[in-house]
């Protein structure tokens, strides 16, 4: 059951069927999202009001596809066009949940399924240390073979750059690698039939073997990376100079997740085991570990979060189970210890999480909505907004460690897809910029797609290759 909650009040939603992008019909306004996001993102998928009218004598319904085109032919709204709204609300009711279809099955548990940010290239990582770039645009042809450099337990994170020319990959080491990615080697294998440079975060000479890299993200201008460290640390890393220039300790436990805000890179977000999420303005940067804002709520570690893209808003998966939607509008000054609700130690790697626990909320909880029904177990399952070129970042969607894929709508709540394919943890899955695509990726080792209309093809399952148990990552 996806459950919704804004402030104290609680809305049920009715389960969607899997596969299944059917309407559930409008929930009382009293149980939607009411604050400006809900309004912006209306905005971004609202058609224009002349192709909207409603045929006398009849309920005013969803306007039709079929109504929309024969309006845009006959110039209804005066534009000779679609606007991008226009254009969002067509695509954001086609969800991707057709399906799926195999794009390729790994021999070990797959961590880390991106698209680039025009769609044209999608990377997928590996815990045998093994890296894919597949060229979306040539039928998915594998364009990279990339065998990873000193490697320690699992590829646990990827970027590519926006140009698309390099990426780079991360592990539990200091040292991140880029790679070529426009090179004509096929087969990258690190430093035989191609150099894979080491990016050293480590500062100042110190020590730091034992220092893992949870995140890793390029900046819009392709010039920074951030990363986020396990060593409670937050990290900027300035290409040009081929140096760490920014250690911030940032957290009091490992630094699950880090983005830029936006485009800017001014904003940095990060969450933690330390059951907070923070908001870093570099404009005035403070080393000494003291955020601009700190934003409380989840009862339990942050596995990940994806930034709007506005510098203002943002959402988490926390390992109590939840996503949540902040504005760091709401943001406050000094950390507030999450109180202590239950007595029971909790262990997300191998432990169910508690019952009791899930009726449970932050005394000070400063979000602006919670999503439920994923489970957020076993590795740090990650949650994105949907596209804004297709659907206006209408949806918000999420791995699960128990092997789907949740979609949610935004601003009701209501979970209106759960793709159900996978028999181990979907620990990633990405969303295509620009047409109805999701590919979802699983310790089982299968990496599928799912689209709309689809062919009405389904892939049969071949004997599971990887081995699926409890892990940290």
């Amino acid at each position: 059951m996806s459950r919704f909650r804004k402030g104290r009040y609680i809305c049920d939603e009715e389960d969607a069927s899997d596969g299944s992008s059917s309407n559930h019909g409008e929930i009382d306004k009293y149980d939607h999202l009411d604050h400006e996001i809900a309004h912006l993102t209306e905005i971004r998928s609202r058609p224009h009001r002349l192709l909207t009218r409603p045929v006398p004598g009849r309920l005013k319904l969803s306007v039709p596809t079929l109504n929309m085109l024969v309006g845009r032919e006959v110039n209804s709204s005066g534009r000779g066009r679609f606007s991008a709204a226009d254009s969002c609300h067509i695509m954001s009711r086609f969800l991707p949940v057709h399906g799926p279809r195999s794009v390729d099955q790994m021999k070990s548990r797959v961590y880390v399924s991106q698209f680039s940010a025009d769609g044209s290239l999608f990377v997928a990582g590996c815990q045998g240390s093994h890296i894919r770039i597949y060229n979306v645009d040539r039928n998915w042809q594998i364009q990279k073979n990339i065998q990873a450099k000193s490697l320690r337990w699992t590829i646990t994170d990827t970027s590519i750059s926006p140009d698309r020319c390099f990426l780079v990959y991360a592990s539990m080491s200091p040292i991140v690698h880029i790679v070529d990615v426009g090179s004509t080697t096929t087969e990258s294998i690190a430093n035989i039939t191609e150099i894979h440079y080491g990016l050293d975060f480590s500062v100042d000479g110190e020590d730091d073997y034992e220092l893992g890299i949870f995140s890793v993200k390029f900046s819009t201008d392709g010039k920074e990376l951030v990363a986020a460290g396990s060593d409670n640390s937050i990290y900027v890393y300035d290409l040009q100079a081929n140096r760490c220039t920014l250690r911030v300790p940032a957290h009091r436990s490992d630094v699950n997740t880090v983005c830029f805000a936006d485009e800017t890179s001014h904003l940095i977000f990060s969450g933690s085991d330390d059951k907070v999420c923070k908001v870093w303005d570099r404009r005035c940067f403070i080393t000494n570990g003291q955020a601009n804002g700190v934003l409380t709520g989840h009862l339990e570690g942050i596995t990940f979060l994806d930034s709007r893209r506005d510098g203002r808003y943002f959402i988490s998966n926390g390992k109590d189970q939840t996503t949540k939607l902040w504005d760091i509008r709401k943001m406050s000054s000094n950390t507030s210890s999450t109180p202590r609700l239950r007595n029971r130690y909790f262990d997300y790697r191998w432990m169910s999480y508690p019952t009791h626990a899930r009726t449970l909320k932050h005394p000070r909880d400063q979000s602006l909505a919670t999503y439920s029904g994923h489970s957020v177990l076993r590795t740090l399952i990650r949650c994105y907004f949907s596209p804004e070129h297709s659907t206006g970042q209408k949806y918000i969607y999420t791995g699960s460690s128990d092997s789907y894929v949740y979609i949610y709508d935004l601003v009701s709540g209501a979970q209106v897809g759960r793709l159900a394919f996978h028999d181990a943890p979907v620990r990633d899955c990405s969303w295509h910029p620009y047409y109805p695509m999701i590919v979802s990726s699983s310790w089982d080792g299968h990496i599928v797609r799912w689209e709309y209309p689809g062919t009405g093809e389904v892939y049969r399952r071949k004997r599971t290759v990887a081995r699926y148990r409890s892990t940290r990552g």
